[in-house]
Parts: C-alpha cells; sequence; structure tokens
C-alpha cells in the first residue's frame, strides 16, 4: 500500500504502558506501531510546503514552516526553545493571543530518564507526549506553575545539579538504565528552595511514569538517514523511539522533515 503527503511529527499517546505512533501524512494518519517489523519505502517527492501558509520553500525552518512565517510566528520565537526568556510582560511578543492561550497556561517541571536525568518543562496538558517525544523510559512531574515564563526561571536553577540534554544516541541505542527519580527529586529541590518560593511553585507528589518503545531490536551504531542527502530510504522498520524511526539502515527524525511531502509505502 502507498500514502502520500505532507509529513508532520508522529502522534503520540500511552496504551497499556507502550508509546503508540500515528504518523500523519497528507489528510490521513498511519498507525506505525502496526509497521514495526516490517519493509517499508518512503520517498521524498522534492516538495516541502509551509505548515503555516502552505506555500512552497526550498528549506523547512523551524521543523516545518518557510521562512517568513518563522520570522513572525511566536511559536518559532526563541523563548520557546528559552523559556526563561519569554518577553510577553514587555509587549514584545508576536502573537500576544497565541501567548496568553500557550504561555499562561498551567506548565510542568519534570524530571524524565532519556540517556539518565534531565530536567524539562511542559504545558500541562502536553503529558506524556513531551517525555514520550525525548524518548524518555521514566518519567515524574515534580513542580507545577502558572506560566512558561516560570517553569524556565525554575529550569535555569535546576540545571546547576541537574543535566538538561538527551543525549540522542545513547537514548537510541536505549543505553540508559532505571533510576529512581523521586529519591532524585527530593534531593534535587532541596537545593531550589527559594526560587520555589518566589514564583509560587507547586509541589508534586505524583508516581513515577514509566514508558516501553515499539522496538525489537536497538541498533548497536547509529547512521543519521536525511531526506535531503537520500531521498528514497527503505528498510525493515525495526522500532519507534522519541520521533525516530529505527530502521536496519539507519535512524529517521521525523520531526525534523515535517512538511516534506512524501510517499510512504508499506
Amino acid at each position: 500500500m502507498q500514502l502520500s503527503g505532507l509529513i508532520a511529527k508522529m502522534h503520540t499517546h500511552l496504551n497499556m504502558g507502550v508509546a503508540q505512533y500515528q504518523l500523519p501524512i497528507g489528510d490521513k494518519l498511519l498507525n506505525m506501531n502496526d509497521l514495526v517489523g516490517e519493509q517499508i519505502t518512503l520517498d521524498f517527492n522534492g516538495q516541502i510546503n509551509c505548515s503555516n501558509c502552505g506555500k512552497s520553500t526550498n528549506k523547512s525552518y523551524s521543523q516545518g514552516f518557510c521562512y517568513p512565517c518563522c520570522q513572525k510566528l511566536a511559536k518559532c520565537d526563541m523563548c520557546i526553545m528559552k523559556p526563561e526568556q519569554c518577553h510577553y510582560h514587555l509587549g514584545t511578543c508576536r502573537e500576544p493571543e497565541w501567548g496568553e492561550n500557550n504561555c499562561f497556561s498551567p506548565h510542568i517541571i519534570y524530571l524524565a530518564n532519556s540517556s539518565g536525568i534531565k530536567v524539562g518543562i511542559t504545558r500541562k496538558s502536553n503529558i506524556p507526549n513531551r517525555w514520550i517525544d525525548q524518548g524518555a523510559i521514566q518519567a515524574l512531574p515534580i513542580l507545577e506553575v502558572d506560566t512558561r515564563l516560570k517553569s524556565g526561571q525554575l529550569e535555569v536553577a535546576l540545571k546547576d545539579f541537574v543535566n538538561d540534554k538527551t543525549n540522542w544516541r545513547k537514548m537510541l541505542k536505549n543505553e540508559v538504565g532505571y533510576v529512581d527519580l523521586i529519591s532524585s527529586k527530593n534531593e534535587i529541590l532541596e537545593y531550589i528552595t527559594k526560587p520555589i518560593d518566589e514564583v509560587g511553585a507547586i509541589r508534586l507528589n505524583n508516581e513515577a511514569l514509566e514508558i516501553n518503545y515499539p522496538v525489537v531490536e536497538y541498533p548497536s551504531k547509529i547512521s543519521s538517514l536525511n531526506f535531503d542527502k537520500t531521498p528514497s530510504i527503505s528498510g525493515v522498520l525495526q522500532g519507534i523511539k522519541a520521533q525516530y524511526l529505527i530502521l536496519d539502515c539507519g535512524v529517521l527524525n521525523i520531526r525534523k522533515f515535517s512538511s516534506y511531502n512524501i510517499t510512504l509505502t508499506y
């Protein structure tokens, strides 16, 4: 069978502790878990269309946008990557209404284990999708605040005591062991009592969540696949983790190629 159209970041949810993936392709959603263990081919048709305005673009910016949209959309601003730099209060938000809807909603500061313990932030409504997107095998919400700015400020405070990056190669090779996130939380929060009180954060007492992934074989060596260099990619789908397809010929970051026009054959 074949499906063609623009692709985007895979939709995710948990079912019985296992990450479930659906690939948007054109106007369809393809259940990718069903294809694990099967031969698939992905052909880039040479067309990229901005996911905001729909115009053709030679390059995808900020994972799916043309350059003009990347420059004007609030979701493409630097403060999305660095929430502690939120500038809504300065009156300089690119899209104030978007900022009100997205940056002034409950946000969670969490610990996750994808290639070791890391700290991160996300909108409360984006749990557990954010953790699946990072390939975390464990995750634990530790604090809740009412704005994105406050979550970024606490994340910065925590960076002195815990990593904020994922080693994506270790994550994809599954070179990670289970850790006691609750003990780590109790130890780490003691260091930032003052910042927690200053922003009025709520301390959370959740249990750690464990996430399994639809993978039959993890790669021993990571080889990145790229539609710009290899327009036709074919191989056995050995698994899916984070936003990566793990093929027997390499790994493909679907999120990176949002808005590419692809034909998928399976």
